[in-house]
């Protein structure tokens, strides 16, 4: 049988094309939108959050790639009573990307593309060079004011680089009957006036230049900043140039 994929997390559907995959893609989010040339003539199938059952089912895929912090349980679970293949992801932290590459190499017979890019992140990582430690509040929404734990991709990646993502005291605590961490959670900008810089995403809320000066009168002393939230939280192929990308912006 033929492999037709549904990919339902953005920076994989960008991996899946640089592993010569791009045929095999048969549906795509609207968020998938890299490399733009190849995925625009890809069907959409919704949102990351809000599929659309019956075009996935019309496009009858053999597999569809699903990560944990992207999409919701239940529509893995709801996919799997008609897809014969859900390959789930979770990578969380830089080098989880090795594992990511190889996975999808294995899954969809690359093996041989899937440790080019390893090789290529590889290199990436063998140019950082030690950084002074900073601790840095990394903003990806406001009204209200919202961060990253210590624990996600994002702050992983800016510790490759020896900024600490700053974390507020109730993200560590047990949040819901699940007693699960907040991974994205609300703060008070009041809180971090020790940091010494504050960075303001470029997703999922599209920080824009008015807002560094807004939110620098709110944290007076710390350097703030737009950052492409592309190359701090896609994983895949995009976390290649994402690591030449830091090293140049926290020079």
């Amino acid at each position: 049988m033929a492999v037709r994929i549904v990919s339902l997390v953005p920076s994989i559907t960008e991996l899946l094309c640089d592993l010569d995959l791009s045929e095999q893609v048969v549906g795509r989010t609207g968020f998938c939108i890299h490399p733009w040339e190849t995925v625009k003539t890809i069907p959409k199938v919704g949102g990351t959050k809000d599929l659309k059952f019956d075009k996935i089912r019309e496009l009858e895929p053999t597999h569809v790639v699903v990560n944990v912090d992207e999409n919701r349980k239940e529509d893995a679970e709801a996919l799997a009573e008609f897809v014969p293949n859900v390959v789930v992801t979770h990578p969380l932290a830089p080098r989880d990307n090795l594992d990511l590459y190889r996975q999808m190499g294995r899954e969809f017979d690359r093996e041989a593309q899937a440790e080019a890019l390893c090789a290529r992140f590889e290199a990436a990582v063998s140019r950082v060079d030690d950084r002074p430690d900073q601790l840095v509040l990394y903003l990806i929404w406001r009204d209200p004011w919202m961060t990253v734990a210590s624990d996600t991709y994002i702050a992983q990646t800016l510790a490759l680089f020896n900024w600490d993502a700053a974390q507020p005291v109730e993200v560590g605590s047990p949040q819901g009957d699940q007693g699960l961490r907040v991974r994205y959670p609300e703060v008070d900008l009041a809180d971090f006036l020790n940091v010494d810089r504050v960075l303001l995403s470029s997703e999922p809320f599209h920080f824009k230049e008015h807002h560094v000066e807004e939110v620098a009168a709110l944290v007076p002393g710390a350097k703030v900043g737009l950052i492409d939230g592309e190359m701090t939280s896609w994983y895949g192929s995009r976390a290649i140039a994402g690591i030449d990308y830091l090293r140049e912006y926290t020079r």
